[in-house]
Formats: C-alpha cells, sequence, structure tokens
C-alpha cells in the first residue's frame, strides 16, 4: 500500500469530522492522522515530504483540500503528492468532480482506503486572482467594501452577483448568530430565505451596468449588458453550488468545448434569475467564453466568492491567471484491491 497521510477537518459535517478523525486514528497509525483545528497541515507536510509516493486524504469540505493545496505550494514539494478526498459537509462539488461523491455516507474505513490507493492522478488547473483598485475611479469612490478577496486563488469557481450576495447574507448571518446555524437543514431553509429575499428586492438586477469583462482581449461587456446577467460565474470544474452543472453540455455547438478541469481554460458564463433557478433542474447558464485570461473592472462594491468565501469587494481591477496545476486522486469507478495496514 502506498504511504497515506490524513488530514481531517473536525469543524466540518457537524459530528462527521470528529467520528472520521477517531476512525482513522483506531485503524491506521495516530503518526499519519493529524487533526487540523490543532494546527495546520505545514508541520506534517514538511514532516513527511521526503516519504515517496505518499498520498493524501482530505476530509473536510472544498476550502479544506484548497488550504492543503496552498500549503503544498508554499513548501514546493516536487513531485507534489496527490490529494484524495473524503468530503464532509454539504457543497463539496470539486470532491464530486473527482467522484467522491458529495458527502460522507459512513463508509467503512477500509473501503475509503480502497479508493484512496486505486484513485487514477490527475491533474486540477488552480488560478491566481490578483486585485487592485479600479484606476478610473476618485479614492473617495473606493471606499465602500472591503480591497482584497478572501483568497487569491481559486480551484472552483470565482463569482460576483447575486449567488455571492446570498453566500455572504448566510457568512454574515452564522458570525452574527452561530447557534441558529447548527443543521444542514437550516442553513438550507435560511440560503432559501436569503435567495427569496434577495430576488424580491432585485439587489443584483444592476450588475451588468457595473462591470467590464475582457476575456483573452474579446470585451463580453455589451452582451452581459445586452442580456442582463445578475450572477457571473468563471469556472474551473464542472460542478457548482452543490452539483449542479452550469456549463451544461455544449454537444455539437462549434464555439466551446466540453468543460475539463486540466486543460488552461477558464469557462465563463452569465446568469439572468430565471437561469439560475433552472440549475437546478438540469438547465444551464449563458456560454460567454473559454479562456486562458480575464480582466475584469468592477464600477461599485459587488458581492463576490472566491471558492464559496463570500465578500463585497470595492470597486476593483480583477486579473485572472493560471497558476498552475495540483496533482488530485480521482475515485475509479470499481475497487481493485484491498489496502493493507501500515506497521
Amino acid at each position: 500500500m502506498k504511504p497515506l497521510l490524513v488530514f481531517v477537518n473536525p469543524k466540518s459535517g457537524g459530528n462527521q469530522g470528529t467520528k472520521v478523525m477517531q476512525m482513522f486514528m483506531w485503524y491506521l497509525n495516530p503518526r499519519q492522522v493529524f487533526d487540523l483545528s490543532q494546527e495546520g497541515p505545514r508541520e506534517a507536510l514538511e514532516l513527511y515530504r521526503k516519504v515517496p509516493n505518499i498520498r493524501i486524504l482530505a476530509c473536510g469540505g472544498d476550502g479544506t483540500v484548497g488550504w492543503i493545496l496552498s500549503v503544498l505550494d508554499e513548501l514546493q514539494m516536487n513531485p507534489q503528492p496527490p490529494v484524495a478526498v473524503l468530503p464532509l459537509g454539504t457543497g463539496n462539488d470539486l470532491a464530486r468532480t473527482l467522484n467522491w461523491g458529495g458527502g460522507y455516507t459512513d463508509e467503512p474505513v477500509s473501503k475509503i482506503l480502497c479508493h484512496v490507493e486505486d484513485g487514477s492522478i490527475v491533474q486540477l488547473d488552480r488560478w491566481n486572482l490578483h486585485v487592485e483598485r479600479n484606476p478610473d475611479l476618485l479614492h473617495e469612490e473606493l471606499d465602500d467594501g472591503t480591497h482584497k478577496l478572501p483568497l487569491n486563488v481559486f480551484n472552483n469557481y470565482f463569482s460576483l452577483g447575486f449567488d455571492a450576495h446570498v453566500t455572504l447574507e448566510f457568512h454574515e448571518s452564522r458570525e452574527a448568530n452561530p447557534e441558529k446555524f447548527n443543521s444542514r437543514f437550516r442553513n438550507k431553509m435560511f440560503y432559501a430565505g436569503a435567495a427569496f429575499s434577495d430576488f424580491l428586492q432585485r439587489s443584483s438586477r444592476d450588475l451588468a451596468k457595473h462591470v467590464k469583462v475582457v476575456c483573452d482581449g474579446t470585451d463580453l461587456t455589451p452582451k452581459i449588458q445586452e442580456l442582463k446577467f445578475q450572477c457571473i460565474v468563471f469556472l474551473n470544474i464542472p460542478r457548482y453550488c452543490a452539483g449542479t452543472m452550469p456549463w451544461g453540455n455544449p454537444g455539437d455547438h462549434r464555439d466551446f468545448e466540453p468543460q475539463r478541469h486540466d486543460d488552461g481554460y477558464i469557462e465563463v458564463i452569465g446568469f439572468t434569475m430565471a437561469s439560475l433557478a433552472a440549475l437546478q433542474v438540469g438547465g444551464h447558464g449563458e456560454r460567454l467564453h473559454q479562456c486562458r485570461e480575464v480582466t475584469l473592472l468592477t464600477y461599485k462594491a459587488i458581492p463576490m466568492q472566491v471558492d464559496g468565501e463570500p465578500c463585497r469587494l470595492a470597486p476593483s481591477l480583477i486579473r485572472i491567471s493560471l497558476r498552475n496545476q495540483a496533482n488530485m486522486v480521482q475515485k475509479s469507478k470499481r475497487r481493485t484491491s484491498m489496502p493493507l495496514l501500515n506497521e
């Protein structure tokens, strides 16, 4: 069996994280299992960096995976260990993309280890977000909102408009009253209520008037304004918003290719309120472009989210460019071997 390092975020998925950590501590050598709530992944990765053929299992949400990938970047491990995912909590779009599913369903540890062992290594594009103040505006016009994004790298998607506004409302309410957000059901009810409230207030209806989007030199702004999009998504993986597929399948459409997470291209998609609602029943957004670089100018404070982390960003110039590729473990469809316990 390939050597394995397990990181668990016990705060993910309610009690699931603690339960999963206890199971791995019992099944493996406890020195292979690390609690991310006690310390970050850096120390463990440095300790094991010279172990050949090691694989990493990240137990948590997509944010946990992103945290580990960022530390691997900083350590410049070569070759970079491939990362498998045991999804905890809700959402988990990256885990869904890599065939790990949308959440942990009490699968035995032995089966999980088989999947980690047998999974194939695939590449995941990772994208830089470089933010500056909008040079076209006066200093006093830039004071509304924060001046930096919560993350400067994204693995899944970056978006602005309606979806980010709902995510931001949820985040701010949970920070103020954490005791009210202690179950998946309550969280989903809040999201539904916030989305309905935003729909009634139409707070994102003028998004198209306050942005300029240029992809590989092509100005998409006229089309965005013509179709009056209320949400714009820059998509790296096929899944979005807990499993929907906003790019869809272009089929025989000559202008676009199927979405991939390893091709060095990012998909740009526009949404109206109607097309956002249609996502839940298999619909997709308006395909705008597949590109390698994006320049985005905003002229007022706009809600944005980076891999689910929201903020309200002051008027800014944002550049999106390819950062690197991470090695990930994609779960195979069938198990082919049984793992051995590590000594």
